[in-house]
C-alpha cells in the first residue's frame, strides 16, 4: 500500500522532524561510513575518538537498513500519538532527555567494565574503538512513556503474534533488554542504552504526572 501524498503533513512537527533528520543522517552515513560513524557516533569518553557533540548526534545515526527501518517505524508509530499527548514541546524534551539518558547509562555501564581492564588490554582498546548509534534509546522512552499513558491499549507484535497491554509488552521489551544486557548473550546491540532511555523516559513522565502536567493543555 502507498502512503497517501500528505503523509508526512499528518506527522506531529517534532516525530516529522525528528524522522527527517534521522533519513537525511543515514544517506550520509551510506556515501561517507567512515567520516560519519568516526565523527558522530557515541565513543567512550575517553577515547581518542570521543568528540563533545557525540551524546546528541549519536541519537540520529543508524548501523543498517534494518537498524534505521525498524527504529523510525516505531518512532512514528509511537511518537505521533504521545507527541498528541504531551504536547510539541514535552515531546521534545521527552525525546532527549531518553536519548541523554541511554548515554548516560551505558556510559557508566562502560565506566565500570572498564575499571577491570588494563589500559594496554586488547579488550579496552577494542572499548575505546568500538562506537554507539542509534536513536533506540529515545524510542524506548517514548514506548515507555506510550505505556504510562495508554496502559490498557492493546499492542500486537508481528513475529510472534501476541497481543498484550501495552504496560505488559513494554515492561516485557524491558526485561529481555535487562536480561541480554546482564547476561551478554546478544552482542553488538547497546542493551543498556535501550535501559536507559526507557528509566529517564519513565521518570520523566512520573514526574509530570505527580505535579499534573502530563496531558496536553
Amino acid at each position: 500500500m502507498a502512503f497517501p501524498s500528505n503523509f508526512l503533513e499528518r506527522i506531529p512537527p517534532v516525530t516529522r522532524s525528528i524522522l527527517i533528520v534521522n533519513v537525511i543522517m543515514f544517506v550520509a552515513t551510506l556515501v561517507n561510513e567512515n567520516f560519519m560513524i568516526g565523527t558522530f557516533a557515541m565513543f567512550y569518553p575517553a577515547s581518542p575518538l570521543f568528540r563533545w557533540w557525540q551524546p546528541l548526534t549519536h541519537m540520529f545515526m543508524h548501523g543498517g537498513w534494518w537498524h534505521i527501518l525498524f527504529n523510525m517505524y516505531t518512532l512514528v508509530m509511537f511518537g505521533m500519538v504521545v507527541e498528541r499527548a504531551l504536547g510539541t514541546k514535552k515531546f521534545l524534551i521527552l525525546y532527549f532527555v531518553a536519548g541523554f539518558g541511554a548515554v548516560v547509562l551505558y556510559t557508566g555501564v562502560e565506566w565500570l567494565q572498564a575499571q577491570s581492564l588494563s589500559p594496554n588490554s586488547a579488550a579496552y582498546i577494542d572499548l575505546l574503538r568500538t562506537p554507539v548509534v542509534g536513536a533506540s534509546g529515545a524510542i524506548y522512552g517514548v514506548l515507555v512513556a506510550f505505556a504510562m499513558l495508554y496502559p490498557e491499549a492493546r499492542m500486537t507484535l508481528i513475529f510472534p503474534p501476541v497481543t498484550l497491554d501495552a504496560k505488559w509488552m513494554v515492561a516485557i521489551f524491558i526485561g529481555i533488554e535487562l536480561l541480554t544486557g546482564i547476561t551478554g548473550t546478544q552482542m553488538g546491540v547497546a542493551h543498556f542504552a535501550h535501559l536507559g532511555g526507557a528509566l529517564f523516559g519513565f521518570l520523566l513522565v512520573l514526574y509530570w504526572r505527580k505535579r499534573g502536567e502530563l496531558w496536553r493543555r
